[in-house]
């Protein structure tokens, strides 16, 4: 069933149908993937500012915040104005450039990565051949970025944090990408959209989570490790490092780094729905659904109604996944960086590899459940 809207593709149409050439219609659609992606996100960061303060204090038995918008919902947007009218402060011995080329490193690379995440079939900014390798090489950017902001600021805690963020996304890095890898293996296909579509067809019971079980605990754990949520948020832990990188900082440029922080928290989870959870896949066929009520499977309604369902399906795993992530941060203390690292190094690692060789070996063996 052709699930979704094509965006560019109506887009052109549209104002095709208005008198203008296509020529103009493709350059006036050019800016508008970035618009998009601009919007999405910051609208996840208020979101999951939100869900993380409420669902913090249900978990401190507290309140929240209640005053700033309905149910404190605009909390965030007064946190964001009160940070952009701020003073910016570059300590006097820091590099300038390198302290502020630092941020906007770490925050670029994750908004570029929401090109390559699909709310439906048609409904992605842009559809690559190797989308999700594209996601792994972005990923390994932001690290860059977090080390070149405790260097410059020349403080000690700064660069301890820095360093301690360079050695976590490494150690995290290689077991992440081998068990995407096993999912590509299974899949037959860098593509994003390609992932979801060999879930389809079969329900719940055609995600990848049941065939890559082991994968999908090593790729979430990952992920947090490389948003530095709790247990792992070692590069910026306040008792031992002040705030590690982000020590010096003010103003939004220490902003920048909380929105890099939650846009890559919400990104991540999008990613982990994709690979594990079915992306925009009803639990129920929606095939099976329109064979029992009667309904042509391309029926325009049906196909509009289906594309809306898909997002919501989407964003309802990836915010499922948030909450977990959150009600996480206040159940498990953090660990010690020798822990952090033997964890990474000495068993997500082996075990990854393991994962991927038992994949090739069922690919080989069953090649009808795991995509020979």
């Amino acid at each position: 069933m052709n699930q979704g809207i094509d965006l560019q593709g109506s887009f052109i149409k549209a104002l095709g149908d208005m008198g203008l050439p296509a020529g103009a219609a493709k350059a006036m659609w050019l800016p508008m993937p970035m618009t998009l992606i601009l919007v999405s996100a910051t609208v996840s960061i208020f979101v999951t500012v939100w869900l993380e303060r409420k669902i913090s204090a249900a978990a401190q038995q507290r309140i929240g915040p209640e005053y700033a918008g309905p149910l404190g919902s605009l909390q965030a947007v007064a946190d964001g104005l009160k940070l952009i009218f701020k003073e910016d402060i570059i300590p006097a011995k820091a590099d300038p450039w390198l302290f502020t080329l630092g941020p906007a490193i770490v925050v670029v690379p994750v908004f570029l990565s929401f090109l390559i995440v699909p709310f439906g079939q048609n409904l992605v900014i842009t559809d690559i051949g190797v989308g999700i390798f594209l996601w792994i090489a972005l990923s390994s950017i932001a690290p860059i970025g977090l080390l070149m902001a405790g260097y410059s600021s020349n403080n000690k805690y700064s660069l301890l944090g820095g360093l301690r963020a360079a050695a976590q996304s490494i150690s995290y890095e290689i077991p992440l990408a081998l068990a995407v890898l096993a999912v590509v293996m299974m899949s037959n296909s860098l593509s994003t959209i390609d992932i979801v579509q060999q879930q389809s067809g079969y329900g719940i019971l055609g995600w990848n989570v049941w065939r890559q079980p082991v994968g999908f605990v090593i790729f979430w754990v990952a992920a947090l490790a490389e948003c530095e949520r709790l247990p792992f948020d070692l590069p910026e832990a306040e008792e031992e490092l002040v705030a590690g990188y982000q020590t010096e900082y003010t103003g939004m440029k220490f902003g920048l780094f909380f929105v890099g922080s939650y846009v890559n928290l919400v990104l991540s989870a999008l990613i982990v729905s994709i690979l594990y959870l079915g992306g925009w896949s009803f639990p129920i066929p929606i095939e099976w659904m329109a064979g029992w009520l009667g309904v042509s499977e391309t029926a325009p309604w049906l196909q509009v109604v289906a594309a809306s369902l898909g997002i919501l399906m989407t964003l309802l795993k990836a915010y499922l996944l948030v909450f977990l992530a959150i009600l996480l941060r206040w159940t498990v203390p953090r660990v010690r960086i020798d822990q952090l690292l033997d964890l990474g190094w000495k068993f997500l690692l082996p075990v990854s590899l393991v994962n991927l060789l038992l994949t090739a070996a069922l690919k080989l063996t069953f090649p009808m459940a795991f995509g020979g």
